[in-house]
């Protein structure tokens, strides 16, 4: 198992977009593989996990990604805050989105996943927003126990597809300064 001392992370360019992709893309799958049926699963990642998608999102001023890399700088994760989209009844003009935060299981009790949420934190807080908000699968109990240790809180829930297949996710806030 890697160390965190043997991990780097730094604000991704236009340049690692196919990195990206392909992070997203292998957590996704090693995440969902069990629920989520094959063919969805492959246009789920074609669409929503494809270089152009990251290469949009770096395009945007308005959202920053952190990548992840080992020594020889092989992505194993990444984090995109962004305007806040997630649809909360109680959604603010200043909330900002954790849309992603992926890390590869190889690499998860390593430490990079808070040091990626620390990232997004301090620029939350430097940006004036007053909380993140992110949505995360219902059955995913790494994930929610990982957001209560960063002091998020369920607020609301949603539905949405991949495919044909519906899912469940809570929507999260944490309340900053």
């Amino acid at each position: 198992m890697d160390r965190p001392d043997q991990l780097t992370i730094r604000t991704a360019t236009v340049g690692d977009a196919p990195a990206l992709a392909l992070v997203g893309a292998a957590t996704f799958l090693e995440t969902y593989a069990h629920m989520i049926p094959g063919p969805d699963m492959l246009a789920h990642c074609a669409r929503q996990h494809s270089a152009e998608t990251y290469a949009a999102w770096l395009a945007d001023p308005a959202a920053t990604i952190w990548l992840a890399e080992t020594q020889v700088q092989s992505p194993v994760g990444y984090l995109v805050l962004t305007r806040a989209t997630i649809p909360v009844g109680a959604a603010r003009p200043d909330d900002l989105e954790v849309q992603r935060i992926y890390v590869l299981n190889r690499f998860h009790s390593t430490g990079v996943g808070f040091a990626l949420m620390n990232l997004a934190l301090a620029k939350a807080n430097s940006k004036g927003a007053s909380r993140l908000v992110l949505g995360v699968h219902k059955d995913n109990e790494r994930a929610l126990a990982f957001y209560k240790r960063q002091g998020f809180d369920v607020i609301d829930d949603r539905t949405f597809k991949v495919g044909e297949s519906c899912f469940c996710d809570f929507v999260l806030a944490r309340p900053l300064r």
